[in-house]
């Protein structure tokens, strides 16, 4: 197997969740802003070894199969933690909300490739937008405190109530895509 640069960004992300974690149980003034900065890391690097795969046409099947299962084991984990830290009926249901979501369309993508119609399912405009808000959402509830007088954790909340919402309907937009091949099966 011969490892791309896109693919060895994706295992750093890997590398990074159990960073993440210790660096979250870390009893330390700052281990939140570390937190913060871990999966911010991370963030960025999703989308640098995307660029430059598209870029220099650097594609591998091992990166296009590693590439979501480092970011669903990123997210999975940091909303771990948050719902661990902030234990709240609100943040405990958003956070079900995204991972049920992930898993339950990384299934789906499985069964569709194995009907032969995984180009139903592909990654949309919308789910995109998702991530994104996804990814800052989880950057202010890590960072948690209010920064020049800023409430960054409400924000945080609101903007993770708006990626299960996005969630729920990109989540929808793929059954519906996958529905005549659902019925077929």
């Amino acid at each position: 197997m011969n490892l791309t640069l896109p693919t060895m960004l994706t295992l750093f992300r890997i590398v990074l969740v159990p960073v993440l974690v210790l660096v979250f149980y870390w009893h330390h003034p700052w281990s939140n802003i570390l937190a913060c900065a871990v999966f911010v890391l991370g963030a960025l690097t999703d989308w640098l070894d995307g660029w430059i795969a598209r870029r220099y046409d650097m594609y591998s099947a091992f990166g296009a199969f590693l590439d979501p299962v480092a970011d669903k084991l990123a997210v999975a984990f940091a909303l771990f933690l948050v719902t661990q830290k902030h234990h709240t009926a609100w943040i405990a249901i958003l956070s079900a909300i995204i991972v049920g979501r992930e898993i339950t369309i990384s299934a789906l993508r499985e069964w569709m490739a194995q009907m032969g119609a995984h180009g139903l399912v592909k990654v949309a405009a919308l789910g995109k937008i998702k991530t994104i808000v996804q990814m800052v959402a989880i950057s202010f509830v890590l960072f948690y405190e209010d920064l020049f007088g800023i409430p960054i954790f409400k924000i945080g909340e609101w903007l993770l109530a708006i990626a299960a919402a996005l969630t729920l309907w990109s989540g929808f937009d793929y059954m519906r895509a996958a529905w005549p091949t659902m019925r077929k099966g």
